[in-house]
């Protein structure tokens, strides 16, 4: 696949040499064969007029496809993944390639994927790079713009002998605002929590100190570490008991001061295994507690949803998002959500 598009872009009259071909190849490798075409042109583009002839190698791609054009294959009648064409077929359906695939996959119910489907799923959320969201300090930092600095604007007239002088500025400063991840593992939840868990190790990854993750079953469980590992979780797969976690976890953590201002995602269907109204209390503490919930069920997209559950039902009035969790789309929609509470 390399080869023969390095081959075919030098033929076109790009000056692709060993280390542009070599770029491509460590591009590649990083954004896998659905960013071909993105990896190509970073790295064997050397200005605004190679654009063109690179666009060139390709065609646009079906309907469903990604916008930018396609491989269309190489003049030895074989595409750059492999497969075999012609052109006598060139008047018929266009050959699905990589990137189709990846498209598709983004939009499908992670529950109907096969093991091999879930597995590259779970590898396009662990590739997500969500931005933070930060909010205001109490402490200020010294700025070109902003507000009157009165002690330093002060201190510069006492210096000047009570002449005026320049005025300084001040700005607050910026932290990352806290986020609490609640994941429910039950067995209705098993299917969606490993995608749901993969979402939450890039948080951690991104900022470990203000990212906390639990999981919701039986009991709650504090998850720690950037792996996120399911052989951690006691009750996976086990029961749902919403109200009873929800409430550990508002006695333990909650009230220190972890849920103060935060954003908190809830990851659940809001199947309640015991009275659903203890949880409409404990949502209602939780919502005076945090800056902003989030609720995300993974039925939440399917057409003629409804929410009768029983712990969505109570929930319903004290959260602020109800999102959909079921696939890779819905996940990176998740992620611009949570960036921008």
């Amino acid at each position: 696949m390399i080869p023969d598009l390095v081959r075919e872009a030098r033929r076109a009259g790009l000056a692709v040499g060993t280390d542009r071909a070599l770029a491509f190849g460590r591009a590649v490798e990083v954004l896998g064969p659905s960013g071909l075409y993105w990896a190509g042109r970073l790295t064997l583009c050397g200005g605004p007029d190679d654009i063109a002839v690179f666009d060139g190698l390709f065609r646009p791609s079906p309907v469903g496809a990604r916008r930018h054009p396609v491989p269309i294959g190489s003049s030895r009648g074989r595409s750059f993944f492999g497969a075999a064409s012609s052109a006598s077929s060139s008047s018929g359906p266009a050959v699905r390639v990589a990137a189709s695939d990846a498209e598709v996959l983004r939009g499908r119910d992670i529950a109907e994927l096969s093991d091999v489907e879930r597995a590259e799923a779970l590898r396009l959320i662990g590739l997500l790079r969500p931005a933070v969201s930060v909010r205001r300090s109490r402490r200020w930092r010294s700025s070109s713009r902003g507000s009157v600095d009165p002690r330093r604007s002060a201190r510069a007239v006492l210096r000047a002998g009570g002449e005026a002088a320049r005025l300084s500025w001040r700005r607050r400063r910026s932290r990352p605002r806290r986020l609490v991840l609640l994941v429910d593992v039950s067995g209705s939840m098993s299917v969606y929590a490993d995608a749901l868990l993969r979402l939450a190790a890039v948080f951690v990854r991104l900022r470990p100190r203000w990212t906390h993750v639990f999981s919701l079953g039986t009991r709650l469980t504090v998850l720690r570490g950037p792996a996120l590992d399911t052989s951690d979780i006691p009750d996976w797969k086990g029961g749902t008991r919403l109200a009873t976690s929800l409430t550990a976890y508002l006695r333990r953590f909650g009230h220190r001061g972890q849920a103060r201002g935060a954003v908190v995602v809830i990851f659940s269907d809001g199947w309640e295994r015991g009275d659903p109204v203890p949880l409409g209390v404990a949502m209602a503490h939780l919502r005076r507690l945090a800056h902003r919930v989030i609720w995300v069920s993974p039925h939440a997209a399917r057409p003629g949803f409804a929410p009768l559950a029983g712990g969505l039902v109570a929930a319903l009035p004290h959260i602020d998002s109800l999102v959909a969790g079921h696939s890779v789309a819905a996940v990176s929609e998740l992620a611009r959500v949570i960036a921008d509470a």
